[in-house]
């Protein structure tokens, strides 16, 4: 379990998997998520949901992400590691919107990013987001994400953001410092 200031990130459950279908069925959620809704019953992803926790892959990590008081409010991942294993995707979602704009996604964000850069060799994350989704890119950048490059891909226009461990360890230090004096 991975703990930030309000959520804590756990391993999915099978439990999870009712929310997590209502999310990818939302129309919003998916146009925020830059996919389509999903379109099949829930007994078909329920079923692929069941093989999907069954087998790890080493190659992505998925977490449920949860207030405090244990409410699943979203989900966190990352993915794409590379064959060095020193850089990933990030991904997440907040599906509860009650919890928008509250501060739980950059949360979450920071949380994952700490964790990975203390656990694992991993020198760079970066993500994808909506060159449109304002929120999300100030949430990333609250992070400490960086945008670095605009991509079109599928006909959707994105902006490639990223945070290097130099910089999150330089920044960690420079807040550790601030709040020592």
């Amino acid at each position: 379990m991975i703990k930030g200031t309000k959520v804590r990130l756990r391993e999915k459950r099978l439990a999870d998997a009712s929310l997590d279908y209502a999310w990818k069925t939302d129309t919003e959620l998916a146009y925020l998520d830059a996919t389509s809704p999903l379109g099949i019953p829930f007994s078909r992803y329920l079923s692929s949901y069941a093989e999907e926790l069954r087998y790890a892959n080493a190659r992505r990590h998925c977490f449920a992400i949860e207030t405090l008081d244990g409410k699943h409010i979203g989900n966190c991942m990352y993915y794409n590691v590379d064959g060095e294993g020193v850089e990933a995707e990030l991904g997440i979602l907040i599906g509860e919107r009650d919890y928008w704009d509250k501060g739980y996604g950059s949360d979450a964000v920071t949380a994952l990013i700490t964790q990975l850069f203390k656990e694992t060799n991993l020198k760079r994350v970066y993500l994808h987001t909506l060159d449109g989704n304002i929120r999300a890119q100030r949430c990333f950048q609250k992070c400490g994400f960086l945008p670095c490059v605009r991509v079109t891909r599928d006909g959707r226009n994105f902006i490639i953001m990223e945070i290097r461990k130099a910089d999150w360890l330089a920044s960690a230090e420079k807040r550790t410092l601030q709040h020592s004096c």
